[in-house]
């Protein structure tokens, strides 16, 4: 039976469904308000699509190995430098875990009670921020408690909360709308002219340095086009529609994006709404729901406590629709990056113990491996006495850099691909030498800027803490990998 081929609205609905993240867009809005739509587009240009293409050409001439972004590494610039890059890309798999862990907890208190509580909760006397970390732990320990027994079935959630997701778009997009034709055309966040578009309302973000360090925001908002390289070889005509269902893809994406930042602005004044200590990234999603059904409840002009009820309504529905998509991704994610990784790179790289699958084709002591590093992780961040709005920065600007960072593995290593002689290519948009190096360069630029900027932000604010673990992610799982190869390269050498 031939395989059904992927059209071009397939492959932009895919793409849309893989890159556009609801939540981008109120982390955004909280950082930089409007002034975060031209990084946005930035992003989108500069990133976003000369990845999207160097990916797909990777993908084609590498469709029959396994290992995914390992394969395509090792193909390019050797084994070693495949597999501390493929090592740097499972920690950004790490972090997500540790931070999800983490954020968790705010869609379900939110669920429950209405509004984020987790900023009172207490165990045993200890702060709101220690108790959310101890409840990280035990989340993270009991999913892989039940996804090494392959009791992975609760992964299916993920798609329903990707629904109530994409309704929550909807609902988001269309209460914006009304409010704005109910109140005259009137913005909560006033456009004063072109400086409402460049300088950020967020007395964090501004200084030039912090500000480009946004771009780091943009690229994690665009991360995922990886996924889509294998897609080539199911395309009918791929080396024209790929290109063209990207650069729509890109341009729906950007609108998509950029529109949703400035709907914010009609419902959402930053500083009575956002600029008090209360709203975090971890709750901001939740705050801005709150808050536009509370607008929409005025702007239809309902009482005071129905408004109230709007808002508690919007806020709930949020809460249930991130906590049933974080669920449901966490059991997928748990084992999936970790077992790809394994099982697609060169076991020689490994100690025994960590290739070993169990009955139920797990590999059980890499995942509980893998547990206790997040567990460790989450204990020291949060018992390093941050606060919950440094804590929530810390875990967004963790999870920023190594989503990031492998990226620069990636585009650094697509020269020397193109340079490789006896590849079959099925797929080529990057036929000149001097546009291959130019755009690698130009891409590079943007990553390494945007991640070393975050990285000396915190630093220049003299916040030390802040600026250790944003930047220990890739250091610290790059080691790892480098310990791992200087041994194994011992061992078999006595071996010989």
């Amino acid at each position: 039976m031939q395989k059904k081929k992927i059209t071009l609205v397939g492959l932009v609905l895919m793409t849309l469904s893989t890159i556009y993240g609801f939540a981008n867009t109120t982390v955004a809005y909280d950082q930089m308000g409007y002034a975060s739509i031209i990084w946005y587009i930035l992003g989108a240009v500069l990133f976003l699509l000369p990845t999207a293409l160097m990916f797909a050409e990777y993908g084609s001439t590498f469709k029959d190995a396994h290992g995914g972004i390992y394969s395509w590494l090792a193909g390019s610039i050797g084994e070693e430098w495949a597999f501390i890059g493929t090592f740097i890309w499972l920690s950004s798999w790490i972090i997500w875990l540790m931070s999800t862990a983490s954020k968790v907890w705010i869609p379900f208190a939110t669920t429950l009670f209405g509004h984020d509580t987790t900023q009172t909760w207490s165990f045993l006397g200890l702060s709101s921020t220690k108790t959310v970390g101890l409840l990280a732990i035990l989340w993270i320990l009991t999913v892989t408690w039940f996804a090494v027994r392959g009791m992975d079935s609760i992964s299916k959630i993920s798609s329903v909360g990707g629904i109530f997701v994409s309704l929550l778009t909807v609902i988001f997009a269309i209460a914006s709308i009304v409010v704005l034709v109910f109140n005259g055309g009137h913005l909560a966040q006033p456009v004063t002219g072109v400086g409402s578009f460049i300088n950020s309302p967020n007395p964090q973000f501004t200084s030039p340095i912090a500000v480009i360090s946004f771009m780091v925001y943009a690229v994690f908002a665009y991360a995922g086009t990886e996924t889509l390289g294998g897609v080539t070889d199911n395309m009918k005509d791929p080396a024209k529609t790929f290109p063209r269902g990207l650069i729509i893809s890109t341009v729906i994406i950007t609108v998509m994006y950029s529109l949703s930042i400035f709907l914010w602005g009609i419902t959402t004044n930053w500083h009575s709404v956002l600029g008090h200590g209360q709203v975090n990234l971890g709750n901001i999603t939740y705050v801005l729901m709150a808050n536009l059904g509370v607008v929409l409840g005025q702007s239809l002009h309902l009482s005071a406590a129905a408004s109230s009820i709007l808002g508690t309504a919007f806020a709930r529905f949020a809460g249930l629709s991130m906590f049933m998509a974080y669920m449901g991704s966490f059991f997928v994610l748990v084992y999936s990056p970790l077992k790809s990784f394994i099982m697609g790179s060169n076991p020689d790289f490994w100690p025994a113990k960590m290739t070993q699958l169990n009955k139920k084709g797990m590999p059980g002591f890499a995942m509980w491996t893998q547990a206790v590093i997040v567990a460790v992780l989450i204990f020291f961040v949060t018992f390093g006495g941050s606060n919950a709005s440094q804590f929530y920065v810390i875990l967004t600007n963790m999870g920023n850099i190594s989503t990031s960072f492998p990226y620069i593995f990636l585009v650094a290593a697509f020269p020397f691909f193109k340079r490789k002689k006896g590849l079959e290519r099925p797929f080529e948009i990057y036929k000149k030498r001097w546009i291959t190096d130019a755009v690698s360069i130009i891409v590079l630029i943007v990553l390494v800027g945007g991640i070393g900027f975050t990285a000396v932000t915190p630093i220049i604010q003299h916040d030390y803490v802040t600026a250790f673990w944003t930047i220990i992610g890739p250091i610290f799982f790059g080691a790892i990998a480098w310990a791992f190869l200087t041994y194994q390269s011992h061992k078999l050498a006595k071996n010989k």
